[in-house]
């Protein structure tokens, strides 16, 4: 496939695992928050306290370490695609054989990169979900799918 390698997977963003982490850390306070006062207000053993922030810490962490490691936005091989992660994509999967042209658009200021499918729906990946650059994504990209559509159909 031109070089590429695949099949291929491209991770999340450090800079948007890190966004994914504030929710995170703000159910984090809360637990400890309620705990505190769940143990002021009962009597219960402060060790309780500990456990809840010891369990909910490792929550966190395991959080960080998936969406720095496991993560990903999309994977590709010789067939097609398959995107997660991303509220609002369109179609999550399709066959190279079945996109009809792939474009750049910035809806809202937001670099995205679209690929059109044959059937009139489309795929839209903000390229900045991306742990890639922008330029080298596209021209990746384009080559997957002129490297795709020249499979020939399964019968």
């Amino acid at each position: 496939m031109s070089g590429l390698p695949t099949p291929h997977v491209y991770r999340l963003a450090p800079s948007m695992a890190a966004r994914l982490m504030g929710p995170a850390l703000v159910l984090l306070a809360l637990l400890v928050l309620g705990l505190t006062a769940l143990v002021a207000a009962t009597g219960l053993p402060p060790d309780l306290l500990v456990v809840g922030i010891a369990l909910g810490l490792a929550a966190v962490l395991t959080l960080g370490w998936w969406l720095r490691t496991r993560a990903w936005v999309l994977r590709v091989d010789e067939e097609g695609y398959a995107v997660r992660l991303v509220r609002g994509a369109g179609t999550r999967a399709a066959r190279w054989t079945d996109v009809e042209q792939a474009s750049t658009a910035s809806p809202n200021g937001i670099p995205c990169f679209v690929l059109h499918l044959k059937d009139g729906t489309r795929t839209t990946l903000p390229v900045q979900t991306l742990a890639v650059d922008r330029e080298d994504f596209v021209r990746e990209m384009q080559r997957r799918l002129a490297a795709g559509q020249k499979l020939k159909p399964l019968s």
